[in-house]
């Protein structure tokens, strides 16, 4: 008798186990937030509000590091000279559209695909209004540094840009 009861006890344990096991690898994992994935939620909010709200008051210390740096030529440096940069944009186009086409991430680097449209109806760096529509595509490579924008660079075609605008004649 002794041996059976010995028996159905360890039945009876093991049976236990593979409950508290099962259960346990059934248990969903809270799984960790993607910094990637925050960064770019964080950026693309930010840019579509600045562009298409005209809100330069995003460009603080809460969504770009204090230093942050638009490469361009001259370099621009710094929150409130990344704001005066980008006012021109506003300034200068009406009815803007600005589109976040695609955007990918790694590590603390984006990468945007991006489209500008807006007609150019008031001064932009300094060039007097013409009354053109411009739709131009572009990317920007992204740095980002906790949860900020530190660096960005972007790529577009500036001749098909000024050709738009009716500064430069199009190619024949």
């Amino acid at each position: 008798m002794k041996h059976s009861s010995n028996f159905r006890n360890s039945l009876i344990a093991v049976f236990v186990l593979s409950i508290l096991l099962f259960s346990a690898c059934s248990t969903p994992v809270k799984e960790k937030a993607d910094p990637v994935e925050a960064n770019i939620k964080m950026y693309t909010h930010v840019w579509d509000v600045i562009i298409n709200q005209g809100k330069l008051n995003l460009f603080n210390d809460s969504n770009f590091t204090t230093d942050v740096v638009m490469h361009a030529n001259p370099d621009i440096v710094g929150i409130d000279k990344a704001r005066e940069y980008y006012a021109n944009y506003l300034t200068g186009f009406s009815d803007i559209q600005f589109t976040i086409k695609d955007v990918f991430g790694q590590g603390d680097k984006i990468v945007k695909h991006w489209n500008f449209n807006g007609t150019h109806t008031g001064v932009f760096f300094g060039i007097p209004a013409t009354g053109k529509t411009v739709n131009i595509d572009g990317v920007t490579l992204v740095r980002m540094s906790n949860g900020k924008i530190a660096e960005e660079r972007d790529f577009m075609d500036n001749l098909d840009f000024m050709t738009q605008l009716g500064l430069i004649p199009p190619a024949k």
